[in-house]
């Protein structure tokens, strides 16, 4: 298959496309930079994204055939309370690293968001405006906008809510999981929607997108589904205790960054070109016994 970059391999999307990436034959090397890890059969490098010559000099070093771009400040709420400090790598790193790999025409693949939209003409498509609500949805849109102007040919693919379970980055999921054992209060959305997938499905998504995807893709879920109404379903699968869990609403919680209350992702194209995520019942089921 060839050498694939992976920034970003000490988080929850990154860790899943390292370990698809390697049973699909992939020779895998992965960037951190504040979290060292270790991946059986990864080779992991520490690396300053932001800084543009040892960017470039990974590039030269590794000289992949293929890079996946899921290095972020991903956090809404750390985003808003301070936009300069991560837009360095929200937005320049990932628009000089589309620079370098248009200079060797590599498949660049950056992982984009629904939080792009405001929430208020769900379900969306690639062809609709965006509105961001927030600094991290902002700072994705200019990064966007960057990467297809020096790069057309990069795939830009939208990310829904993921969730499942990784050994070196929490993700949600495992956090709900281990709050309702607790017997705490568990208190989710019932009025923010979104279409999620498994972290392993996302993966999936980006690899594909490699050899399918150049432009905008949306590589959401097929169910579209309230938070509330997720952990319900989680509950059920994961035969979690149920005493601890409470619907509530957006403006029951106070948040640095505002949310849009319905980002669902209309991903008939990406599903027309071979993405088949599975139901989220299915995906939920794979996953007990790792929580």
């Amino acid at each position: 298959m060839g050498k694939l970059l992976v920034t970003g391999a000490s988080g929850f999307l990154g860790w899943h496309v390292c370990q698809l990436a390697q049973q699909q034959g992939w020779e895998v090397y992965g960037t951190y930079h504040t979290h060292p890890v270790e991946i059986p059969g990864v080779l992991l490098q520490r690396v300053d994204l932001k800084d543009f010559a040892e960017l470039k000099q990974l590039l030269e070093a590794i000289q992949p055939t293929a890079v996946i771009h899921t290095a972020a400040q991903s956090k809404p709420n750390t985003c808003q309370v301070d936009p300069d400090g991560t837009y360095e790598v929200n937005v320049t790193a990932s628009c000089n690293l589309a620079g370098l790999c248009g200079d060797r025409t590599l498949p660049y693949i950056f992982t984009s968001t629904d939080q792009v939209f405001n929430g208020q003409a769900a379900p969306y498509r690639e062809t609709d405006p965006v509105s961001p609500l927030n600094h991290y949805g902002t700072q994705k849109v200019a990064a966007e906008v960057g990467i297809l102007e020096r790069y057309p040919n990069a795939a830009v693919c939208r990310m829904p809510l993921m969730f499942g379970a990784a050994p070196i980055a929490s993700n949600f999921l495992q956090l709900f999981a281990q709050t309702l054992r607790a017997k705490q209060e568990l208190r989710l959305f019932a009025d923010e929607f979104r279409t999620p997938v498994g972290g392993h499905t996302a993966a999936q998504g980006l690899l594909w997108a490699i050899a399918h995807v150049q432009g905008l893709i949306h590589l959401g879920g097929k169910e579209r589904i309230s938070r509330y109404e997720f952990g319900c379903l989680m509950v059920e699968v994961l035969e979690l205790p149920t005493t601890g869990l409470r619907s509530c609403s957006q403006k029951d919680v106070p948040m640095a960054a505002p949310r849009p209350p319905d980002v669902s992702l209309d991903s008939s194209k990406a599903f027309s070109l071979g993405y088949a995520p599975p139901p989220i019942r299915a995906e939920l089921t794979a996953l007990k016994g790792q929580l």
